[in-house]
């Protein structure tokens, strides 16, 4: 078995219960002995860009014990990743692939002082798209994402030359929508050729 190197990066308000589906994750791939990241980013319920870029920059330049680094980020952490991607943040060459989940729209953002900040400015994000992301990455959200109102596509996908998945019935695929489990992501961190499924229930 090849072992990974994951990084899992949480969102707005995510104190990293135990049933949501990242912590869920993060257990499941600790147990099958890959190494697993998933930090309590600083001050979830009002955080700070520039604080998590930090506290994300300090995570990458950590050395990986795996031979594949992978990022999966859910939720305002998509926002995160976008920026550290659009500065260039150092550590970004050690990651291999990413899953972008659910990144809420910046007209959603917008209403909320404790993360507007996180919203790309006018054409900042088809500027990022311009170019070739750095890795292999994949954008995946719910149809009915109440977060994303204009969809998934039109937000991100179209502005980063990405063709995103679309879940039916997955809302924010967040605890609300009974993301404790998530069989699907599991299959995709083990092999990226998998392709991305609504949770199954029970």
């Amino acid at each position: 078995m090849t072992t990974r190197s994951y990084l899992i990066l949480h969102g707005w308000q995510n104190h990293r219960p135990e049933a949501h589906w990242q912590h869920w994750l993060a257990d499941r791939l600790a147990e099958l002995g890959h190494e697993v990241v998933y930090p309590q980013l600083p001050d979830p319920d009002d955080p700070d860009l520039e604080v998590w870029l930090a506290e994300l920059a300090r995570r990458l330049d950590a050395p990986a014990a795996g031979t594949e680094r992978v990022v999966i980020a859910h939720s305002l952490s998509v926002l995160l990743w976008l920026h550290a991607v659009a500065r260039g943040l150092p550590g970004l060459a050690g990651v291999h692939r990413v899953l972008l989940v659910s990144p809420p729209s910046g007209a959603v953002l917008a209403r909320y002082p404790e993360v507007e900040g996180f919203a790309f400015a006018g054409d900042d994000l088809a500027r990022l798209g311009g170019r070739p992301l750095p890795h292999p990455t994949r954008l995946a959200a719910g149809d009915d994402d109440p977060y994303l109102p204009e969809g998934v596509q039109a937000a991100y996908g179209d502005p980063l030359n990405l063709t995103a998945e679309l879940l039916p019935g997955a809302a924010h695929l967040d605890l609300d929508a009974g993301y404790g489990s998530w069989p699907s992501v599991l299959q995709w961190c083990l092999d990226d050729r998998t392709p991305l499924h609504p949770r199954r229930p029970h």
